[in-house]
């Protein structure tokens, strides 16, 4: 998996300027994850936590059917029906390695499967359980989580019902979509990106808009989470984004419409991007494309 993902927590990932895994990165974490491990017999599987050590006779020997996803939840599915479930939080990392090696780091590792070839290595993440496919949904986390942005089966009808439906209707959106049991897999970047493509305020409340606004809303809401996936976290406009890259601005300097770009000016106005906090974390906005 190239360069691993790096999970920090989220006070050292804003000193350091680095952004919080969301959805689109724990599905681009999985697809390194499936590479080295799926469709694979499983030689060892290694858990840190003692009540899980039973689990390893059981799974060692079965293949690796898929690695999934659920929002920012990574589940890793054998074939005898029990899957590995596991919430990187602040603090996780996967890495990949040949069999056999492993990388040089400071981090305690916390689960490793491995295969013939490859291994798959989790340090420094302590949500981790063993559970059956059968019954994930019961899982207390994942039972509470919304439709995924990620997921090809969430339209934005569906997430346009959920704008208007009673749980959600009287929150603003600067809390709604950072909400997992409302849309799974969104953060804080991503919040800020759905609001400027959709043209409206993250103040705002979804009773408070327009039909049309709602619609936009949700469709901003899977758009976004899918471009962010498809191109590796770039949420600006796709031509503006590769004449930028062209004109040799830096990738962090041109991946977003809005996020981390307090006072520069916006790439569609030229009004200059404005910051504060909202729902206890950062936001970004455009006051002249977003009304």
């Amino acid at each position: 998996m190239g360069c691993p993902l790096r999970f920090v927590g989220r006070a050292q990932a804003l000193k350091l300027g680095w952004i919080v895994p969301e959805g689109p990165e724990i599905r681009l974490a999985a697809d390194g994850l499936a590479r080295a491990i799926a469709g694979r017999v499983a030689r060892r599987v290694e858990f840190a936590f003692e009540h899980l050590r039973p689990f390893e006779p059981i799974l060692a020997g079965e293949e690796v059917l898929r690695v999934d996803t659920r929002g920012k939840a990574l589940l890793i599915v054998f074939a005898n029906g029990l899957t590995i479930y596991s919430h990187n939080q602040l603090y996780g990392v996967w890495k990949t390695a040949r069999a056999g090696v492993r990388p040089a780091t400071r981090r305690t590792l916390r689960l490793t499967i491995e295969n013939e070839e490859r291994a798959a290595l989790l340090y420094s993440a302590s949500e981790i359980d063993v559970l059956e496919w059968a019954n994930l949904d019961a899982h207390p986390y994942l039972a509470t989580l919304g439709p995924d942005a990620l997921d090809p089966a969430t339209t934005a009808g569906a997430v346009t019902e959920r704008l208007a439906d009673r749980r959600f209707a009287n929150r603003s959106l600067a809390s709604l979509l950072l909400d997992q049991s409302f849309l799974a897999g969104i953060g804080n970047y991503l919040r800020a990106e759905i609001c400027f493509v959709a043209g409206v305020r993250a103040e705002r409340r979804p009773k408070d808009l327009s039909d049309v606004e709602r619609r936009r809303v949700a469709e901003a809401a899977l758009a976004v989470s899918r471009q962010s996936y498809a191109t590796r976290g770039i949420t600006n406009d796709l031509a503006l984004a590769t004449q930028l890259a062209s004109d040799g601005l830096a990738r962090s300097r041109r991946r977003f419409h809005v996020f981390a770009r307090a006072g520069e000016p916006c790439w569609r106005c030229e009004t200059p991007v404005q910051r504060t906090t909202l729902a206890g974390r950062r936001l970004y906005w455009c006051t002249g494309c977003q009304r």
